[in-house]
């Protein structure tokens, strides 16, 4: 795989302005591309697809195993980029921070083991000179009490909110007493002002003429990076195992392995496994509100048969068309709780849908949808759809955050006893009822720390954990299979009445 890996000491130090501006430097030259991004992250992917106008893929090595996460890349790259593509992929967090805290385990540096690629640090020199040189070089030599190696695959450096001289003092040092290179800066700008909130960084629809400031910042960048360094770095003309070691250790596999042999992701051939099953018409929610979804879990959504159908929660009066089952993602309805609330006729069609045995999967901002109520980012209360009982209320402190795996103690339409899928949560808003009212528990891979986690009621599955679908095959296959139910259940229905209708007459 063609490609680097940009990293960063830690949160905060640029990584995310380096990915776009080298991301539009590459695709102004002609390069085909493919973004990635580490771990379970909605935001940044849809920077990426901004960007490029192609798809971004999240790479998580909690979610899948190594040689799935290898796989996964490489078909990706393939598919967007072609044989001769450039993967540029975005760190998560510090470069060795993983989960718990406490491993390396979900890290960048795990990231970059697994797809063995170049790391490119992004350094802030904001406050600092020479002491930057002795930062690096702990970098290239730390070596993780985990049993995964040495080899941190640190081979280049990109310094943020430095000068030109400063850079090249920089540059003169670090080349000269460690072995790294040194790839170009990113000067302060501060004309470019990406803003955060409770979830992370706003999103790409709320900036202004973002691809005005996208532009301008490629145009910046590329004169100050050495996009061609970057470019040789990542096509192999260059050492990538300095820092301590080859870098060519694989990463352990993680703990309790799932049975990935039915993955549709297993298969070479585009579509999966090639077995015909019949289509049904999924309605995927898709606005200001929801719009947080995995690309492989819409993937193996299709591979089961779906046919998506996006619609608007806010905008649209009624569901698509023949709809067999709806999916309401993660987002912010909290920022948009008096548009949905005014929407009454979605909400009523919604609940309706549920009542009559729609399936319906909905996590986190989708599940603050079909409670009854939900606590507005101003603080008033709305009407929701009233699936479920209780109302979504804000704490003022993130009330879950991290990698689970959700589980069940007892046999339901999509999750069997015994069976697990992977997940995450990340959310200011809770519910009282879920400790009352929840059928599945969410667990902690590090330490023994659960909860109660997921509703039912009828077809609906709801809670707030982001599920990642393809690390349980057999839950997306259930799911595929009640909405066809459900489709054959309601046009039988519409049959016999017209067949009453008919002979009355």
């Amino acid at each position: 795989m063609r490609g680097v890996l940009i990293a960063a000491p830690s949160s905060g130090s640029g990584k995310t302005v380096a990915v776009m501006g080298l991301l539009a430097v590459l695709k102004q030259k002609g390069v085909g591309l493919a973004a990635f991004k580490c771990g379970p992250d909605y935001i940044d992917p849809l920077f990426h697809r901004k960007v490029l106008e192609v798809e971004s893929c999240n790479l998580d090595s909690f979610f899948l195993p190594a040689d799935q996460v290898r796989a996964l890349a490489e078909r990706t790259l393939a598919e967007t980029a072609g044989p001769e593509g450039f993967g540029v992929v975005e760190g998560v967090m510090g470069y060795f921070d993983g989960l718990g805290g406490v491993s390396v385990r979900g890290s960048s540096r795990e990231m970059a083991q697994i797809l063995e690629l170049p790391a490119i640090l992004v350094v802030d020199g904001r406050g600092a000179s020479l002491s930057l040189a002795a930062l690096i070089q702990g970098f290239l030599n730390y070596t993780p009490s985990d049993g995964t190696g040495r080899g941190n695959r640190i081979a280049g450096v990109i310094f943020n909110r430095v000068g030109g001289g400063m850079y090249d003092m920089l540059k003169k040092t670090v080349e000269a007493e460690l072995p790294v290179k040194c790839l170009g800066y990113m000067p302060k700008m501060d004309w470019l002002n990406i803003e955060s909130r409770h979830l992370g960084l706003v999103l790409p629809d709320e900036i202004a003429d973002l691809k005005g400031v996208v532009k301008r910042l490629g145009e910046e960048l590329e004169r100050t990076l050495d996009w061609e360094g970057i470019l040789a770095l990542g096509a192999g003309e260059g050492e990538a195992d300095k820092g301590g070691g080859s870098g060519s250790e694989k990463s352990a596999e993680p703990a309790e392995a799932v049975n990935f042999r039915k993955n549709p992701l297993n298969d070479a051939s585009p579509r999966g496994s090639g077995i015909a099953r019949p289509s049904f018409r999924l309605a995927v929610a898709m606005d200001e509100a929801f719009c947080f979804y995995y690309r492989e879990n819409l993937r193996a959504l299709e591979e089961a048969g779906a046919q998506l159908c996006y619609f608007s929660p806010i905008h649209d009066r009624k569901l698509p068309e023949q709809a067999a089952g709806l999916l309401l993602g993660g987002g912010y309805p909290e920022l948009h709780a008096g548009e949905l609330a005014a929407n009454q006729e979605m909400r009523e069609r919604i609940r309706s849908a549920a009542e009559f045995g729609m399936p319906i999967l909905a996590e986190c901002g989708g599940y603050l949808y079909l409670l009854d109520e939900l606590e507005g980012d101003d603080g008033a209360v709305y009407p929701m759809a009233g699936v479920f009982e209780g109302a979504g209320l804000r704490e003022n402190k993130l009330r879950q955050f991290g990698y689970i795996t959700v589980s069940s103690g007892q046999d339901g339409l999509y999750l069997k006893h015994g069976e697990m899928v992977r997940a995450h949560e990340f959310h200011y808003w809770h519910c009282a009822r879920d400790g009352e009212l929840a059928v599945m528990r969410a667990v902690k891979p590090t330490g023994r720390r659960s909860w109660p986690a997921m509703r039912e009621k009828k077809r609906v599955l709801a809670g707030f954990p982001h599920l990642y679908y393809p690390s349980c095959p057999e839950f997306v296959r259930r799911f595929g299979e009640q909405c066809r139910q459900y489709y054959n259940e309601k046009n039988g229905k519409l049959v016999e009445k017209n067949a009453d209708i008919a002979e009355r007459d």
